[in-house]
């Protein structure tokens, strides 16, 4: 070889290494199973995972603490613990079994060795997390981990009012179900058919138990097993051994009955169970679904309620988000809708409790958003029944509730009747003492609502009808005196005779046996039962639903125009619509204003255009109001107008002051009222001089 085939050789040389030197190295890919597999077993690499010496520890001791004995050997019992996917079995030292990934079952051994031969890499990080999240939940669920896993059952019961679903997973009530209510609001209008009422159903409603022990865990994470017990009772139960069991047992009886009993159950529990903790919480939470057409209406009705034991009942704001953190002692929690209530009651008080209530604007299917996490002490591991509770699922009738204040806790009125408002408590009192009875009275032989109404206003009118007279009586003698009334305040004018106009008024009516306030008490005595009224029918649940000439429900606007679209402050209050019930009363208001401004004794020019003006502020305020009201104060204003025109051919004006003319003459006697009156005018009169003369004394 040459000196120039040498140098040759050193430059291809030279040029062949600097270019795979230089040269861009491209990165290649590789799924990470193939490397997997490329990699001997005996080669140690990050992709394969294990249990420190400290969580093996855990799990031998989390698996013989709560696992299941399944066999004893020589030395000792073997404890097993299985979840369907993990299943797992350990003497106290060693733990054996299988754990299932991706559908196949590894062997426990093989995946602690690393055995990469029967599995790969990835399923061997994945078998030994499943492993660890078993130990964790073994650790803090106890008995109870086994039932983290299951399957999703559906449990009916049912009776001749309730229809009820009851999941295996969380052990409750999912959906419940009124069969005699339809419900009136539909998100699609043009369905035709009508819907039963769904108080709630699952994804809106949620009721769990916080089981009490040392790391208390929630019945809404467990999968129950049901057992049907007979006809009317259902057991949910969580068998932890043979002869022991955690459970919930709900009762529906038949019948027409609104109210499900619920008990917390266990059986030789104590054995299985160590915890110092006697609190068993209680988390309800419910998305309050619509069930009327105006969701205004129905939204300001709507709202969380709750009794202290002993004492009132009181609720958070309908109107606004509230929340409240209650350390008394609670006696029930209610979810209310304006006419239908879920009401957990419990037998042995809550001793703390905390609400929330949210109000949902953008979710037109819902109202409100409300959770109550409640407490009840003392429970007891080694009784049967530690806990009783009462769930009413029904409508806000207020027979029905009446009826239960002592059905359910023997010892204490239960003051379910708080969830109908009902008004202050002297409207209250008229509501449930007077009109509620003549309402289910007439309501019991009359099957059309609108025909009860109208007799229940003939006999209000009836009873009223003393006053009323009596009201008018005194009007026409204060009109027949506005002369002579004129003729005073003409002849002493100014502040300064104002004691001596008041002295001759006082003469003029004694001596007319007149009062001026016999015309303003009658109407003030009327007042109170107008507001009850006013009270009653956006309440009265017996009017949901049933129609009347135009009006399709009286529980709700009987609109016979409507609108879409927003208009600030009239839509909040007016609504989209016009009520026709609502706009007869107008109408027959301003008609009974003007029949009243020619009958009236005072004729203030000032205050003609706002007597005209109030019915149009009352149509503004009613028309999104229940089309019974708008009924009932219509028919009451055209007996009304009816009453004066009666009142007008009976009471003669001649007659009228030929009763004046005799009171006239007779001697005048005065009463303690007219007495008093005098003195303290004589008392004014004398504080009056005696400041002219210190006034005089002055200049």
């Amino acid at each position: 070889m040459d000196k120039n085939t040498i140098i040759g050789l050193i430059l291809m040389a030279a040029v062949f290494f600097g270019f795979m030197w230089f040269a861009p190295k491209d990165k290649i890919e590789i799924p990470d199973e193939e490397i997997e597999n490329t990699i001997p077993a005996t080669v140690p690499v990050a992709a394969i995972d294990s249990l420190s010496p400290s969580e093996m520890k855990w799990l031998v001791r989390n698996i013989t603490d709560h696992g299941n004995p399944i066999a004893t050997n020589d030395s000792a019992t073997l404890m097993n613990y299985s979840n369907g996917v993990v299943n797992l079995t350990t003497d106290g030292k060693n733990v054996t079994g299988t754990v299932i990934v991706d559908g196949v079952a590894l062997d426990w051994n093989e995946v602690e060795e690393a055995d990469l031969s029967k599995m790969t890499a990835a399923q061997q990080r994945k078998a030994i997390e499943i492993v660890r999240e078993a130990s964790s939940e073994i650790g803090k669920y106890g008995k109870f981990a086994p039932f983290l896993t299951g399957t999703d059952t559906i449990v009916k019961m049912e009776n001749d009012v309730l229809a009820l679903e009851l999941s295996s997973k969380s052990g409750t009530v999912t959906r419940a179900e009124l069969k005699k209510y339809d419900t009136e609001y539909t998100p699609d209008e043009t369905k035709k058919r009508k819907e039963k009422v769904v108080i709630f159903e699952k994804g809106t409603n949620t009721f769990q138990f916080q089981i009490p022990l040392t790391q208390e865990i929630a019945t809404g994470d467990l999968y129950f097993q049901p057992q049907i017990l007979n006809d009317t009772t259902v057991l949910m139960s969580l068998p932890i051994a043979e002869d022991a069991y955690w459970g919930i047992e709900y009762t529906l009886p038949k019948g027409d009955s609104y109210v499900i009993g619920m008990r917390v159950v266990q059986k030789n529990m104590s054995p299985y169970i160590e915890s110092n903790n006697r609190n068993l919480g209680v988390d309800w939470h419910q998305e309050l679904m619509r069930q009327e057409k105006g969701k205004m209406f129905e939204e300001r009705n709507s709202a969380l309620y709750y009794k202290f034991a002993g004492g009132s009942v009181e609720n958070l704001s309908e109107n606004k988000n509230d929340s409240e953190d209650r350390q008394n002692k609670i006696r029930w929690i209610g979810f209310k809708n304006q006419f239908f209530s879920s009401v957990l009651i419990s037998d042995r008080p809550f001793n703390t409790a905390d609400f929330e209530s949210k109000v949902l604007k953008d979710r037109p299917y819902y109202l409100k958003d409300f959770t109550a996490q409640a407490v009840v002490n003392d429970y007891d591991w080694q009784a049967a029944v530690p806990a009783k509770f009462s769930l009413f699922i029904g409508p806000n009738l207020y027979p029905l509730l009446s009826s239960l204040d002592h059905q359910t806790v023997a010892d204490e009125d239960l003051n379910l009747t708080r969830l109908i408002p009902l008004g202050w408590s002297v409207f209250r009192w008229i509501n449930t003492g007077v009109i509620i009875p003549i309402f289910n009275f007439l309501g019991s032989f009359i099957s059309n609502y609108g025909i009860v109404i109208l007799v229940m206003t003939f006999f209000i009118k009836l009873v009223l009808f003393p006053l009323t007279y009596k009201s008018y009586k005194s009007q026409a003698v204060m009109r027949l005196l506005q002369p002579q009334m004129k003729e005073i305040n003409e002849k002493y004018p100014g502040q300064q005779n104002a004691m001596v106009r008041q002295q001759k008024m006082m003469a003029l009516y004694s001596k007319a046996g007149a009062n001026p306030m016999s015309g303003c008490l009658p109407m003030l005595l009327q007042m109170p039962i107008l507001f009850a009224m006013f009270t009653f029918f956006p309440s009265a649940i017996e009017l949901r639903g049933q129609s009347f000439l135009w009006a399709h429900d009286l529980a709700a606007p009987d609109a016979i125009i409507s609108w879409s679209g927003h208009i600030p402050l009239i839509t909040d209050y007016f609504g989209n619509h016009i009520s026709l019930f609502c706009l007869l009363m107008t109408i027959t208001n301003i008609v009974y204003t003007k029949i009243n401004m020619q009958t009236s004794a005072n004729q203030m020019p000032g205050m003609k255009w706002m007597m005209y003006l109030m019915p149009i502020f009352f149509m503004i305020f009613f028309n999104n109001y229940a089309a019974g009201l708008s009924y009932y104060y219509f028919l009451s204003l055209l007996i009304t107008i009816a009453q004066t025109y009666a009142f007008r051919y009976v009471i003669k004006e001649e007659d009228v002051k030929k009763k004046m003319a005799e009171n006239a003459k007779k001697p005048k006697k005065k009463s303690g009222f007219m007495a008093r009156l005098e003195e303290m005018q004589k008392q004014q009169q004398a504080m009056l001089r005696e400041q002219q003369k210190r006034a005089q004394s002055r200049r």
